[in-house]
């Protein structure tokens, strides 16, 4: 009579180890392991990295109020710059009215805008920045004279292209008619073509143009084919971005709609009225 079969050392993984190499199971087992390591792994590293992304992101956005806002002196930081001139603010959408609901410091729009406690969904029929949720409060960011006054007031406006969501500031100067600048910080826009949203001198045309027109209405207009910009009656039309039609008419429709009633219309109304 026979001895009876041991069970091999080391259990099931073992067993499937001593499998040839060519063998199915073996093959299927050391593919699954793999990326069970690789998910560990990446998981680890997003985990671990999340501070420093998050410290990025950060020092980025205020790099681009700062830069945007024009203030600043030499061999100062961005966030430096940023303390000494800028005075963030958290804003009812509603109303125009300060609010105390959310830090401005820390606000992220995608990811209140995805809170239905602190968004709303747009109407399609007035959703023209094409954002779908908006939030119901938005940080801004305030430039002041010596005497208090307001020298620049920095809007944060997002809205679609034609790839993506344009994420970006807008100045608006002590009158809060006339464009100090513009700056979107995050897009997916065709590089050549709607990427040239990031261009310096088409950056530059907007500078000094007027946002809205002799009724109080935003007016800003993104022409084919060129503006002259020293022609009476252009004061807010802007070059449209060559090749890229329907990335200039997304750049025309979200900043109309965020100078409007349904964005910062009533916090500008209320500042002209001298309201806090």
């Amino acid at each position: 009579m026979s001895a009876p079969e041991h069970k091999s050392a080391g259990g099931p993984l073992a067993s499937i180890l001593a499998l040839p190499n060519d063998d199915p199971k073996k093959t299927l087992f050391v593919a699954i392991a793999v990326c069970l390591v690789c998910s560990v792994v990446v998981a680890a590293a997003a985990i671990g990295l999340r501070p420093l992304q998050a410290a990025n992101q950060e020092r980025d956005r205020i790099r681009n109020i700062v830069e945007v806002a024009g203030v600043g002196k030499p061999g100062q930081s961005a966030a430096e710059a940023f303390r000494e001139n800028v005075e963030p603010i958290l804003i009812r959408l509603s109303d125009g009215s300060q609010s105390d609901a959310l830090d401005p410091a820390t606000f992220d729009i995608a990811k209140v805008s995805k809170d239905p406690a602190l968004s709303r969904a747009m109407p399609k029929a007035d959703d023209h920045a094409g954002i779908k949720r908006q939030p119901h409060f938005m940080p801004v960011y305030v430039v002041r004279t010596e005497s208090g006054g307001i020298k620049t007031l920095i809007l944060p406006v997002h809205g679609a292209g034609l790839w993506s969501t344009l994420y970006g500031f807008l100045a608006l100067e002590g009158d809060l008619r006339t464009v100090g600048g513009l700056k979107f910080y995050q897009h997916a826009e065709t590089p050549g073509l709607g990427g040239e949203v990031d261009n310096l001198n088409w950056r530059a045309i907007w500078n000094g143009k007027i946002a809205f027109d002799d009724t109080g209405r935003p007016g800003i207009q993104l022409v084919k084919g060129g503006v002259d910009h020293s022609v009476a009656g252009n004061e807010s039309r802007i070059d449209g971005l060559a090749g890229a039609t329907l990335t200039s008419r997304g750049v025309e429709k979200l900043i109309n709609f965020w100078l409007g009633e349904a964005g910062y219309g009533p916090l500008i109304e209320r500042l002209r009225s001298g309201r806090s």
